[in-house]
């Protein structure tokens, strides 16, 4: 593969192996003979991982092309995807704004074309934002569905692997591949979905709106719990950030927005931990309840425009981005990013949720929705 200067700063090592789909693997997880570094300078001593992580390998299993691996968000710690030393993706459709993290590489190389799918991690947000960014569609299995063995960080009670693509079909083929009991599920009949109608600014929710519209019957609705949620993720994803990286704070290898918010996380007690887990129940049972009377609960997928590149230099200001997403990963329940427009020559997504089990339900609503693939009709 020859890449123009544009996205050199995608792909890290590759192509591998194989001659089907092609696919980019995020830097956080093992390919066989390469350093799992995690975009970080931090890492990258690391001696090569020993085998496939087992994502990888069912991949390979099916006949994929491991196009290579892709840069992200130093440790998965961040949501703009601005990395320092491996460089920054240009976000192929929107390059004045961020790439998104912390996928980043992930969706930069399907937005670009460069590949067929990307396999990226989700923590909080981490596949769906970049996929808003980019204008692609990305995947958040239900918490559990896909092995997590032989991701950076070993263990986490949030982290989802998960696909991107250019169209639902390319996604729903991609977890076939990833999970065996994986099933074939008809365009459901006459859907219901729960709208959560104070989730962004009004431009951007009335265009997510009139998408969800177009492909179901769509019932105004909030969850109250969401903005707790949100604090409740942070303060789970700072723990575990923490526990998994703290050895590497000493070094001076860490990037200055990374380093900063382990150290904030490293403030996290064991009484806000409680109160997080406390509202993981909460929130949980409140989406349950929900999607006992619909089929998925609909909501922007970013409730405001990607920040822009320059705006990116103060990281606190991008944690808001997370806003519609992180509270997925508290609950565990399967999550889908949709390309549906733009307002304000900013890319607009619907993220769809759908009930803990029912991935293939789930995508089966999503190839309903028209998308919008900026410069081509989807």
């Amino acid at each position: 593969m020859t890449l123009s200067p544009a996205h050199r700063s995608i792909f890290l090592t590759g192509p591998f192996s194989g001659d089907g789909m092609r696919v980019a693997i995020k830097d956080c997880i093992d390919v066989a003979g390469e350093t799992t570094a995690a975009g970080s300078r931090a890492l990258a001593a690391r001696p090569p991982a020993a085998r496939d992580a087992a994502v990888v390998a069912r991949l390979r299993g099916a006949g994929c092309t491991i196009a290579g691996r892709v840069t992200m968000h130093e440790l998965a710690y961040g949501v703009t995807g601005v990395n320092g030393w491996t460089g920054t993706p240009i976000n192929p459709a929107y390059p004045h704004l961020v790439p998104g993290g912390s996928s980043s590489g992930s969706a930069a190389a399907v937005a670009a074309g460069l590949v067929d799918a990307a396999i990226g991690t989700d923590t909080g947000g981490s596949i769906r934002v970049p996929a808003a960014c980019c204008g692609i569609v990305g995947f958040k299995p239900t918490f559990g569905r896909v092995s997590r063995d032989g991701l950076t960080p070993a263990s986490s009670s949030l982290d989802c692997a998960g696909p991107f693509a250019r169209s639902v079909a390319a996604i729903e083929r991609i977890m076939a591949m990833l999970v065996p009991d994986w099933r074939d599920t008809p365009t459901p009949r006459a859907p219901r979905v729960a709208f959560m109608a104070d989730a962004g600014d009004e431009a951007i929710l009335t265009i997510a709106r009139a998408a969800a519209a177009a492909a179901a019957a769509i019932t105004p609705m909030t969850l109250p719990g969401l903005a707790a949620a949100q604090q409740a993720g942070l303060r789970i994803i700072g723990r575990e950030c923490w526990d998994a990286f703290a050895p590497l704070i000493d070094g001076g290898l860490v990037g200055r927005d990374v380093h900063d918010r382990l150290l904030a996380a490293s403030r996290v007690t064991d009484a806000d931990l409680t109160e997080a887990e406390a509202v993981r129940q909460r929130f949980g049972a409140e989406v349950e309840a929900l999607l006992a009377d619909f089929d998925a609960v609909a909501l922007p997928t970013l409730p405001a425009a990607p920040p822009s590149l320059l705006a990116a230099t103060d990281p606190a200001a991008a944690l808001p981005m997370t806003a519609n997403c992180r509270p997925f990963n508290l609950s565990g329940h399967p999550a889908i990013a949709l390309p549906v427009g733009e307002a304000g020559g900013a890319p607009v997504s619907l993220q769809l949720v759908g009930r803990k089990g029912g991935d293939e339900a789930l995508c089966a609503l999503a190839r309903t929705i028209p998308l919008f693939m900026k410069g081509e009709t989807a």
